[in-house]
C-alpha cells in the first residue's frame, strides 16, 4: 500500500497530539495516511499496553488512517543504531509515502527527540540503493526516500517554521486524542496524575492551535518544523 502521508510517533497518541488535525485535513483532501507508533508506551504510568492498542485503534477510526503498526521497540530505551534504523527503512520502503512527519526534534520527553532523529536518520538511508532490505516474503526492497521530514511540535513551545490552517478539523483531532481516556483528564480517574493528564494539558491543546492560528489570521493552525527549507512555486502560494 503507497501512502502519500506516514505519521510516526514514539508513543501512541503522539500523532494524534502533535498532528492530528492535519492529518485529518488531508485525509478529507483524499490522502491516504499511515501511522507508526514505535512503542507500546508500556512505561506510561495510566492505562496499560492493552488499553494503549485499543485506545490507538478508536483514535486510527476516527482520524480515517489506511494502516496503523506498532514497531514495539522498547519503551524509554529503543536507540537510533543500524537495528532499529533498519526497521523503519524496511516500512518506509513499504509504504513509500512523499512526506514523513515525526516528533518533535526537541522535547521534555527522551523518546521524543531519540525517535525523532532515528525517524529523520532513517528517512535519508532509506534511499540509498545499496542498503538492502527484504520483505516478509523475501523479495528485495527498492530504495526509496521521502520528499519532506516535517517534525510537529509536542510539550515544549518550539517555533514553528510553518503552519497549516486546521480550523475545520479541530473537533476530529479532540476526538482522536481523547479516545486515550485512560491518559487524559478524567475527573473520576483514581490513577496518578501525570503531566499530561491535567485539564490544564487538555485545554492547552485548543489554546495553542487557537494562538497558532491567531498570528496566522486563521481560527486554528498546527505548527512543524523543517530540516531544510520550503520551497514554494510562487508568491502568491503563500497565505
Amino acid at each position: 500500500m503507497k501512502l502519500d502521508i506516514l505519521a510516526i510517533g514514539a508513543h501512541p497518541d503522539d500523532v494524534e497530539l502533535g498532528c492530528g488535525a492535519t492529518l485529518a485535513k488531508e485525509i478529507a483532501n483524499g490522502k491516504k495516511v499511515g501511522i507508526i507508533d514505535l512503542t507500546q508506551g508500556e512505561l506510561g504510568t495510566r492505562g496499560t499496553v492493552e488499553t494503549r492498542y485499543e485506545e490507538a485503534n478508536n483514535a486510527s477510526n476516527i482520524l480515517g488512517v489506511s494502516v496503523r503498526i506498532n514497531m514495539k521497540f522498547a519503551d524509554g530505551f529503543f536507540i537510533n543504531d543500524k537495528a532499529h534504523q533498519l526497521e523503519i527503512i524496511r516500512k518506509i520502503r513499504e509504504y513509500q509515502p512523499e512526506i514523513v512527519i515525526c516528533n518533535a526534534i526537541d522535547d521534555r520527553h527522551i523518546d521524543h527527540g531519540k525517535g525523532s532523529k532515528l525517524v529523520s536518520d532513517a528517512c535519508f538511508l532509506s534511499g540509498l540503493i545499496k542498503i538492502e532490505t527484504k520483505t516478509e516474503t523475501g523479495e528485495l526492497q527498492n530504495a526509496w526516500r521521502p520528499k519532506q521530514v516535517y517534525h510537529y511540535i509536542q510539550w515544549k513551545n518550539l517555533e514553528p517554521d510553518f503552519v497549516v490552517d486546521v480550523s475545520k478539523f479541530m473537533d476530529i483531532k479532540m476526538k482522536a486524542v481523547l479516545a486515550y481516556k485512560t491518559q487524559f483528564y478524567d475527573a473520576s480517574s483514581k490513577e496518578p496524575e501525570t503531566p499530561i493528564s491535567s485539564k490544564n494539558f487538555t485545554d492547552s491543546i485548543m489554546y495553542r492551535a487557537r494562538d497558532l492560528g491567531r498570528l496566522v489570521g486563521v481560527e486554528y493552525a498546527e505548527g512543524f518544523n523543517v530540516e531544510r527549507f520550503v520551497a514554494v512555486d510562487s508568491l502568491f502560494n503563500l497565505k
